[in-house]
């Protein structure tokens, strides 16, 4: 096992990341929960494959366990399905002497994330993800919430994990497309933080999606421990930690349009932080081939890195009810370069000026 911890005084948690790990987690829950009951959280795929070898482990621990699935999909992470979960956890008599254990991607754990904040004014949880995506992003920082039709993340709380166990293991029947999607989120946090790291990926980029553990795993620790370093340093996103959301302004748009469907997160974010890095570079931020560097890199993992052709006043509308907005502005995360970011309060006219938008690309499929 290797160990991160998020250092955030008495909210502290570990990351514990191992491979095979899943059966021994209920030990660890147990000692940092401190619960009764864990109600395991999780949606159809991922509970028949991963959540039998979990529950027992729970149960060797000495805990009584109960699994909630919810359907598969972002348009699941709504106040309607958390109103469920609500009535289930009350019919199940959960109480303060229960957990909450997400089991999945980064929709799980937002969700059971929420839902453990808010019933009973807050109960614990963990984090079990399960996909790329999860590993490196939602689980680690507390950042919970569902979206509602008008954008993406617009109701949520911060609410700590007790712990991120991840079982690199559970990659291994990922599908592809879901794999690439995480490897937005590690490119996104080399090129914000660490060069070094940037150029790794990109010498590496074939064995990462080949899923060689021998790069994937520290690839993905160090990955977690920018998240991590970032999250102890500004936990409630006062100012560093909004770099974390380098691509996300226009993902989450691109998200809201395409209704949620269509389009993973990861990919969303691979096309925003294209165009982030092209940005930087007119707004004289970044050298010029700085873009370049990160679409060539986003590529080989197979990430799509343009914008969808939706009229430009329906990306205008939805960037102006974007959550880091303020005062009419909104804190647009740019690049100084590989490994260098910073914020800069634009409207949404100047993030997204006139004749910004090309053809796009076509969205294909019915769903995330």
């Amino acid at each position: 096992m290797r160990r991160i911890e998020v250092d955030l005084a008495e909210r502290s948690y570990p990351i514990e990341i191992g491979v095979g790990t899943l059966g021994r987690a209920g030990a660890e829950i147990a000692r940092r929960t401190r619960a009764e009951l864990a109600v395991v959280v999780s949606v159809p795929g991922v509970a028949r494959r991963h959540a039998p070898a979990l529950e027992r482990s729970l149960r060797a621990a000495g805990l009584r366990t109960a699994r909630l699935v919810v359907p598969d999909g972002d348009r699941t992470k709504r106040l309607a399905t958390v109103a469920r979960l609500y009535e289930r956890l009350v019919a199940l008599g959960a109480d303060r002497s229960s957990a909450l254990v997400a089991l999945g991607g980064g929709m799980v754990g937002d969700l059971t994330g929420f839902t453990a904040a808010t019933f009973l004014r807050g109960i614990p949880f963990v984090q079990v993800p399960t996909t790329l995506l999860a590993m490196i992003d939602a689980s680690v920082g507390g950042k919970v919430g569902v979206n509602l039709p008008q954008g993406k993340n617009l109701v949520g709380a911060f609410h700590q994990p007790r712990l991120v166990w991840i079982d690199v293991a559970t990659l291994a029947t990922l599908p592809a497309r879901e794999l690439a999607a995480g490897f937005a989120e590690m490119v996104k946090a080399a090129a914000l933080w660490d060069a070094a790291f940037f150029a790794r990926l990109e010498r590496d980029a074939g064995a990462l999606a080949a899923r060689d553990p021998a790069r994937l795993v520290p690839a993905l620790e160090r990955a977690v421990a920018i998240k991590a370093e970032i999250v102890a340093r500004d936990e409630r996103e006062g100012g560093l930690r909004m770099l974390l959301n380098l691509g996300h302004t226009l993902a989450h748009a691109v998200e809201t349009l395409s209704g949620y469907r269509r389009v993973l997160h990861g990919e969303a974010v691979a096309m925003g932080m294209v165009y982030a890095a092209r940005r930087s570079e007119e707004l004289g931020r970044a050298p010029a081939g700085t873009a370049g560097r990160i679409e060539a890199l986003l590529a080989r993992f197979g990430l799509p890195t343009e914008l969808p052709g939706f009229p430009r006043e329906a990306y205008l509308a939805a960037l102006r009810v974007d959550k880091k907005s303020l005062g009419g502005r909104i804190q647009y995360v740019v690049l100084r370069g590989i490994g260098r970011a910073e914020t800069l309060p634009l409207t949404a006219a100047q993030i997204l000026p006139p004749g910004r938008l090309g053809a796009g690309r076509r969205l294909k499929g019915k769903r995330s």
